[in-house]
């Protein structure tokens, strides 16, 4: 495509030195290979290294608050505002900046409904950023091409920094969304997830206020009889790792909608931890991890270029990027029906949440609101417990508008439909982490299978003591029923009731005035 054809086509007053137009993820990978950004896994993944950030910086997410969304957006800590007037100072650097490199475009889109179809177009410094756009947003075909008119454009250069004190930013890196230009520029940092969360952030706008359309950070599956299930949950929980079942095709692993027609991907590929990653755990996102795929972040064995994915020397956040068609079971056209069953994940290192439980619509709002997970213990002097993580709606990074916004939206959906609600620990049992043990994959799975199968719905349950959730009865299949009821579980009962207290306080203390009627 010539110089002027694309300045033409670009959405912004900008020209090129060289840029290359929707390459393969082939072409793309050469590209990086040559360029000295990235080696081969000796199963063809592209390797790179994101440089200095290895994960998002939500610190450095900001949103231009103009005439538009001055009174629309939850300006908050994490939607943080910049003037129109930092934006377009920036950006005219950036495209000063870009008109002197050898520039990579992709024209992909957002979202597997055709009604909500968002076109987008990436113009990246890095051949992998594009490839990244590539695995992870949906392709149009070669007539759509042609045609192709972007409603947004992404700016990406990792290699620009800002300058905080004329820019208006924290520090050198940023990612900024102007939703009256339908611009995103991101600066300082190469971690690809940007990228994608920040097309995430503008459908959590856009859909809930202009389509009636719930947003969602939740994966997505199928069954054989075409019920629907969707999986909330935190970096960890397991999202991924539930919803990815040889027994159902799965629809998406994290981002999707819920129209009045059902639950529709906005993705076109998975987006997933490779920490620990097994092929005897999971299976189909190793096997995923193959030509076409990027590792990000990752070592090799010694002498070798097989990826350690226990290594943890660069990052805990070691991930791989691959188009959703890596997986085998997947659903065709990326669309569901009407849930019939969610599931709130959490990995509660306190140990003191039950394996599952079944929630009321008011839990349900509740825990949907706290987004509640927690982490182990680092390496830090000093720290000596799991420390709480609070994500309203499981996604409060992303989210521009009110959580209440959300809530009150899913809580409509919920009863419109039926769905149940079940919360799932996937962390610890028997005692905090570092005393109990994690609950194992195997028997979270077997919890997960008899919801789907409708076998723990016929149930008997009872309330636990201290936040209210029914808990099973009787066993479900090889799950020991005392892990069940976690203070079975716990050989000191008394430092049960101390640290169960101690979360539920937590919980009241966060929940605060965010009650949903």
């Amino acid at each position: 495509m010539s110089v002027a054809k694309a300045y033409q086509k670009t959405g912004l007053n900008l020209n090129y030195k060289k840029a290359h137009w929707n390459l393969s993820p082939e072409l793309l990978t050469e590209a990086a290979i040559k360029q000295g950004q990235g080696v081969l896994s000796d199963k063809g993944a592209l390797c790179i290294t994101t440089g200095e950030f290895t994960g998002r910086s939500p610190k450095d997410k900001f949103i231009v608050k103009d005439s538009s969304t001055a009174t629309t957006v939850d300006w908050n800590e994490i939607n943080q505002p910049i003037s129109s007037a930092h934006f377009e100072g920036l950006l005219q650097k950036m495209i000063v900046f870009a008109e002197q490199q050898e520039l990579y475009v992709q024209d992909v889109y957002a979202c597997a409904d055709e009604r909500y179809k968002l076109d987008v177009r990436v113009i990246a410094q890095f051949p992998w950023s594009c490839q990244f756009a590539h695995n992870m947003f949906k392709n149009p075909s070669t007539d759509e091409l042609k045609k192709f008119n972007p409603e947004w454009t992404i700016l990406c250069l990792p290699e620009f920094m800002a300058d905080p004190v004329i820019d208006g930013t924290r520090q050198h890196n940023y990612t900024i969304v102007n939703f009256t230009k339908k611009i995103v520029i991101i600066g300082g940092s190469g971690y690809t997830g940007e990228i994608k969360k920040s097309i995430f952030s503008v459908l959590n706008y856009t859909l809930p206020l202009q389509e009636n359309v719930l947003s969602m950070h939740c994966s997505a599956n199928v069954g054989e009889d075409g019920d629907t299930a969707i999986f909330f949950g935190l970096s960890g929980t397991g999202k991924t790792t539930l919803s990815t079942d040889p027994a159902r095709q799965l629809i998406g692993d994290d981002e999707h909608g819920w129209s009045k027609e059902g639950v529709f991907n906005f993705e076109g590929g998975c987006y997933a931890k490779c920490i620990d990653l097994s092929e005897d755990k999971e299976p189909d996102i190793y096997r995923a991890i193959r030509h076409g795929a990027i590792l990000e972040n990752i070592k090799f064995k010694e002498d070798t270029r097989i990826p350690d994915f226990t290594n943890s020397e660069i990052t805990q956040n070691t991930r791989v990027s691959y188009p959703i068609h890596h997986i085998n079971n997947i659903m065709p056209l990326s669309k569901g029906g009407h849930p019939k069953n969610i599931f709130f994940l959490t990995c509660d290192a306190f140990g003191v949440l039950p394996p599952i439980s079944k929630l009321t619509r008011e839990q349900a709002m509740k825990y949907f609101l706290l987004g509640y997970t927690a982490k182990v213990a680092g390496t830090e002097a000093g720290v000596t417990e799991p420390k709480m993580t609070f994500s309203s709606c499981f996604g409060a990074p992303f989210l521009p508008l009110a959580p209440t916004y959300y809530a009150e939206m899913l809580g409509k959906k919920m009863e419109e439909h039926q769905t149940n609600v079940w919360l799932v620990n996937t962390g610890w049992s028997g005692g905090s982490y570092g005393v109990g043990e994690r609950i194992k994959l195997s028997y979270t799975r077997a919890l997960v299978q008899a919801v789907l199968k409708g076998d723990l719905g016929k149930q008997a349950f009872r309330k636990e003591t201290y936040f209210g959730l029914s808990i099973p009865v009787f066993s479900v299949g090889r799950v020991p029923l005392d892990i069940l009821d976690p203070k079975n579980n716990w050989k000191d009962k008394e430092a049960y009731d101390a640290t169960a207290k101690k979360l539920l306080a937590a919980f009241e203390k966060n929940y605060g005035d965010m009650k949903v009627v």
